[in-house]
């Protein structure tokens, strides 16, 4: 019997539902400027997931995908526009927005890209020039 924890989330309209089961790899924020510029945002919250433990339960027919580069798939419904998630096939994982996944205990551990930050943010968290070195950064941390 599998006892992971499932939390459903859902695009802006409904017509896409997805979930994620267990616990992500990694989770905090990303200040990068293509991040920014995706969610209209200065900072996006992020869940990094193993691609099996992201299911897309309804309407993957509505699912469009945009690609700048090879290393980010992102991916929104065509429906309103609500973004999902994007594919990072580099490092083998999903990311799920952390405002779709509204019962998720998101904890962030860490600010990604924070050299590019618009909006400084205060909290404790460890910032980081870009990512971590296993992730093809260079793991740098920087002051708040």
């Amino acid at each position: 019997m599998n006892n992971e924890k499932i939390y459903q989330g859902s695009c802006f309209c409904g017509a896409v539902e997805l979930s994620v089961r267990g616990d992500p790899t990694g989770m905090g924020y990303c200040h990068c400027e293509s991040c920014r510029h995706w969610s209209a945002s200065p900072v996006n919250g992020f869940t990094l997931w193993q691609p099996e433990q992201v299911k897309i339960s309804k309407g993957e027919e509505y699912i469009g995908t945009y690609h700048k580069t090879p290393n980010s798939y992102r991916k929104w419904c065509m429906q309103c526009g609500g973004h999902l998630l994007t594919d990072h096939p580099g490092m083998g994982l999903v990311d799920v927005y952390a405002a779709l996944i509204p019962d998720f205990p998101f904890e962030p551990g860490v600010h990604v890209h924070y050299q590019e930050h618009r909006l400084a943010i205060r909290d404790g968290v460890t910032k980081m020039r870009d990512v971590p070195a296993e992730m093809g950064g260079t793991g740098e941390v920087i002051e708040e």
